[in-house]
């Protein structure tokens, strides 16, 4: 009961922060006029939502580490090499963003960042984690633990976790499309990945990892009060990218990284639909879909909104209802 007690507690840390920040940072985001630049080839009924505040991820970023903070100085929790892992990659990826969203804002269009920039900052990064995770006793071997098969990977563990860190962060961002749809799908993710890093005893600061989680999942919901549809703010590139490089840190360091495409099954779907368009287009000169992503793919089939972003929820939380039961009970 005590897990359950410090799980919703942390929760409703995250919310009420995160509804106190929403409040304060929308207004300012208006008044600085850092609005979203909708491109013209989405679906026409997204053009009426240009101009909507874009870096609204600050809201739940900055829930996340105030929370943190709060409950650190008051002794409920403490500082573990994982926690400081998962904070820095959160935060690195939420600057990257942050860059990426600043350059659109500024320039009016949606280029932002070059790709080249992008990727190695994002080594960077893979690299930082890489070393703080192998000099605190870190193990580089990837284990299928349904098949009872291990690879030790070496220095190669690197490019693992960059390659993780990278498909997980623009998957999230691939999927944040639709009013309220990334943000409701993480917030089920990191709830499946706060029950199974609390079951990771084995695991340095699994307490304070699985807290991390439980916080976001009610940051979440909070900006979900100013971010579902009609979305009277946006949460970024500085959101959906820390928000992916987020739940690909705590799938690497709970050795869940597995799970990890089941939890976030609905993120993966919208990734390999972006991509079989484009090889569809460049191969055959044909589409697969009516538009890339699969949510526009809806869309174009004429489906409302929140009913698109109702089944993609549905289906999020019906497959990690499927990971918590393989990670934590079997």
């Amino acid at each position: 009961m005590l897990v359950l007690a410090k799980a919703v507690m942390a929760m409703m840390l995250g919310f009420a922060s995160s509804i106190l920040l929403g409040l304060i940072v929308i207004p300012i985001l208006r008044k600085l006029h850092i609005g979203q630049s909708v491109s013209k080839t989405i679906n026409e009924r997204h053009l009426k939502k240009n101009g909507t505040p874009t870096m609204g991820g600050i809201i739940f970023i900055f829930s996340v580490i105030a929370s943190l903070i709060f409950l650190y100085i008051r002794g409920s929790i403490e500082i573990s090499h994982n926690l400081i892992i998962l904070v820095f990659v959160f935060l690195a990826y939420a600057l990257l963003g942050f860059a990426d969203d600043w350059l659109k804002v500024k320039y009016k269009n949606n280029k932002g960042l070059a790709i080249s920039t992008k990727f190695l900052i994002q080594m960077v990064i893979a690299l930082i984690f890489f070393y703080i995770f192998m000099r605190n006793g870190g193990s580089s071997t990837l284990e299928f633990t349904f098949l009872n098969i291990e690879i030790p990977l070496g220095w190669t563990f690197g490019l693992f976790i960059l390659l993780v860190l990278v498909g997980s962060s623009n998957a999230v961002n691939i999927t944040d499309g639709l009013d309220g749809l990334a943000a409701g799908l993480s917030a089920i993710a990191f709830l499946a990945f706060g029950i199974i890093a609390w079951n990771t005893g084995w695991m340095e600061g699994y307490q304070e990892v699985a807290i991390f989680s439980f916080i976001l999942v009610g940051s979440l919901l909070g900006f979900l009060v100013f971010n579902s549809h009609p979305a009277k703010v946006f949460m970024g590139d500085l959101g959906s990218l820390s928000l992916g490089a987020a739940l690909a840190t705590i799938a690497i360091l709970t050795r869940h990284e597995f799970s990890l495409v089941l939890i976030g099954g609905v993120f993966v779907i919208e990734t390999l639909s972006s991509m079989f368009q484009i090889l569809a287009i460049k191969k055959f000169n044909k589409k697969i879909l009516k538009k890339a992503p699969l949510h526009h793919h809806f869309e174009e089939l004429g489906w409302a909104e929140t009913d698109i972003i109702k089944l993609f929820w549905t289906v999020g939380l019906l497959l990690s209802m499927l990971a918590i039961t393989y990670g934590v009970w079997l």
